[in-house]
């Protein structure tokens, strides 16, 4: 069983093969980098609202576990390196360390990535109700890493002027973000049970 995007172009040579799967790659980072830009600062916390998680979750689901690992590290590795591909057009390695309020979304998307690509080759893909269940798993994981590590980032310390609490966090970095985060799993989940049905392939191989 394969994941969407790899299933619409598998050439027979390997080495057009890794073309592909590259081109893929960066394609998939490119994608969420822009996603990124789409962003809305709310003025009680130091988190912005993005598309981001909309690009995690469509890579994860749509390019499988391997591919979808690569193209998300690779995107973090495009900001790091300094690469306006972060929220707001930010970038640096400082954007990912643990004083970051934003590092554990980040991460996290990895994390999250990774387990939707897994969840996409077992078939959870292709259908609305499977596809709502990965996406809302992959939601649920960028969330664990993101609001521990908002709880200890001394950028959200000093946003409050203390260290915050378990629920601050949750006001900071959950709650402001659950109406936009259901509307973009629920495009995500739309998307790609529509995308197996075009291909003819809408059922999980035997």
């Amino acid at each position: 069983m394969t994941a969407l995007a790899p299933s619409l172009a598998r050439p027979r040579q390997a080495a057009s093969r890794v073309l592909v799967d590259a081109l893929l790659v960066v394609a998939g980072s490119l994608l969420i980098a822009g996603l990124a830009q789409v962003s809305i600062l709310l003025p009680f916390t130091p988190v912005p609202i993005t598309g981001q998680t909309l690009g995690v979750l469509l890579v994860g689901a749509s390019f499988g576990l391997a591919r979808a690992g690569l193209a998300i590290a690779l995107y973090l590795v495009e900001g790091a390196i300094g690469l306006p591909f972060f929220a707001e057009g930010r970038s640096g390695l400082d954007v990912l360390g643990l004083a970051s309020a934003s590092g554990g979304y980040l991460w996290g998307f990895l994390a999250a990535g990774l387990l939707c690509g897994w969840l996409a080759e077992r078939g959870w893909d292709r259908s609305v109700r499977s596809s709502i269940s990965l996406m809302l798993l992959g939601s649920v994981v960028i969330y664990l890493f993101g609001i521990p590590w908002l709880m200890q980032s001394d950028v959200y310390a000093g946003f409050l002027g203390h260290s915050p609490s378990l629920e601050e966090a949750l006001q900071g970095g959950l709650y402001p973000f659950v109406i936009g985060d259901l509307l973009k799993l629920a495009i995500a989940a739309g998307i790609l049970p529509a995308a197996w049905k075009l291909t003819g392939r809408d059922r999980p191989e035997e």
